[in-house]
C-alpha cells in the first residue's frame, strides 16, 4: 500500500492531477463533471457506488477508469471478508459500465486473476500491491510515450486535440494525447494547442482547457465543426488524439468526432496521430467496426447542465465513439516507440 499512499502524498511535488486515489480504505475521485468551476472531491464506500461514478461519467478517460478498475478491486476485496466470489461479482459490475473501454476490463480482469492463489486477509493483502502495480505502470507509459511522441512535435507547431485526453483521464501526468503536449512544451518547444470543445459533455471546453491552463500552455478552444476549415487555411500542422480502444488491425476507436477530425487532417496532408499504452489495444479485436459501441441516454444531447435545448419531442442520438479507419492514421504513439503501418505487424512490436 506504500506506493499507492506515495503517490498520493507527492503528486503536488511530480505536478500530477490525479482524477482518483485510496485514502483511509476508501476511494477518493474528482467529479469532472463539474470541473472546471468546482474541483469537488467524492468519498465511494462501495463498489456498487463507483460503477455508478463510472456509468454517469463523474470519473472517465480510458486510463483513469482501468486505474478505477483496480481501485474497484481493491476496496472490493476490503469489504468482502475474504470472498472470493463477492471480489469476482464486483469485477463484473465494473465491466458493465463502460463496455467500448478495453482498459477497465483488462485492468479488472488482471485483478481478478491475480487472487486466485489467495484468501482470507492474504487477498486485501495482495490486491493493495497489485493495485500499486497497476498504477506505477501506467504512470509510467504516460511519461514514456509522452517523450516518444514528443519527437513528432515541431517548434512553432500548432497542434489539434479532441476530446480529452490528459491528467485526469490517466494516472496524473498528462494520460495519452496531453502527455506527449505537456512533454514538447516542457521541452521548451513554441507550441499552441486548438482543442475541440467535444459536445455534448464539453470534455475539451471543460477539462483539456483546465489542464492546459494549469500547465500555462497556450492554447484556444473551438468547436467541433471548426477544424478542416481551420486545417484549409493552415493553422494546424499536427492532429493528436487519445485512444479508447486499438483494434488489432491499427483502427482507432475514440470519442464521437475523431474521425471527422481525422478525415479532414487526411484532406489536408496533416499528420494524424493517436497517443495509447499497450493496454489499450485489443488483439482479440481483428477491425474497430466490430467493437460494441456505446450508445449513451439520448437526453445528454437533448438538455445541457440538466437543461432542455430543443423541442421536448426531438429525439437524438448519441454513439459515445466512432471508429477511425487505420489508413488515416500516421502513427500510433505508445511507451514503446511509434509505430506506423503496416499495423498488424508493428502493433506486435507493443504486445
Amino acid at each position: 500500500m506504500n506506493k499507492i499512499y506515495k503517490l498520493t502524498n507527492e503528486w503536488k511535488e511530480q505536478q500530477l492531477l490525479l482524477p482518483i486515489w485510496f485514502e483511509d480504505g476508501k476511494i477518493r475521485l474528482i467529479d469532472q463533471i463539474k470541473l472546471p468551476f468546482v474541483e469537488e472531491i467524492y468519498t465511494i464506500n462501495t463498489v456498487e457506488e463507483l460503477a455508478k461514478s463510472i456509468k454517469d461519467m463523474t470519473i472517465r478517460g480510458s486510463g483513469a477508469i482501468g486505474i478505477a478498475g483496480a481501485y474497484g478491486i481493491l476496496l472490493a476485496a476490503a469489504n468482502s471478508n475474504g470472498d472470493r466470489n463477492y471480489i469476482k461479482e464486483s469485477g463484473l459490475l465494473l465491466k458493465s459500465t463502460r463496455p467500448t473501454a478495453v482498459n477497465l476490463m483488462k485492468t479488472v480482469d488482471e485483478m481478478i486473476e491475480a487472487i486466485d492463489n489467495y484468501c482470507g486477509k492474504e487477498v486485501v493483502d495482495f490486491i493493495e500491491e497489485k493495485a500499486s502495480e497497476i498504477i506505477e505502470r501506467q504512470l509510467g507509459y504516460e511519461k514514456k510515450l509522452g517523450e516518444y511522441g514528443a519527437e513528432l512535435i515541431n517548434e512553432g507547431d500548432t497542434i489539434l486535440t479532441h476530446c480529452h485526453s490528459g491528467a485526469l483521464a490517466g494516472a496524473g501526468y498528462g494520460g495519452r494525447a496531453l502527455s506527449v503536449i505537456r512533454k514538447a512544451f516542457e521541452q521548451g518547444k513554441n507550441i499552441h494547442v486548438f482543442t475541440s470543445e467535444t459536445r455534448p459533455y464539453l470534455q475539451g471546453a471543460r477539462i483539456t482547457a483546465y489542464e492546459l491552463e494549469r500547465w500555462g500552455i497556450p492554447h484556444t478552444l473551438i468547436t467541433d465543426g471548426m477544424s478542416g476549415y481551420l486545417m484549409k487555411l493552415g493553422r494546424i500542422q499536427k492532429v493528436v488524439v487519445g485512444s479508447d480502444r486499438i483494434a488489432a488491425n491499427g483502427d482507432l476507436l475514440n470519442k464521437v468526432g475523431t474521425y471527422m477530425h481525422a478525415l479532414a487532417a487526411k484532406k489536408n496532408n496533416i499528420p494524424f496521430y493517436t497517443a495509447t499504452s499497450s493496454h489499450t489495444i485489443d488483439y482479440d479485436l481483428a477491425h474497430g467496426m466490430d467493437a460494441h459501441v456505446e450508445y449513451r441516454n439520448e437526453k445528454e444531447v437533448t438538455h445541457l447542465n440538466g437543461q432542455l435545448i430543443t423541442e421536448a419531442v426531438t429525439k437524438a442520438l448519441y454513439p459515445s465513439f466512432d471508429v477511425t479507419p487505420n489508413e488515416l492514421i500516421s502513427g500510433i504513439i505508445t511507451e514503446k516507440g511509434v509505430m506506423i503501418s503496416p499495423y498488424l505487424e508493428s502493433l506486435l512490436k507493443v504486445k
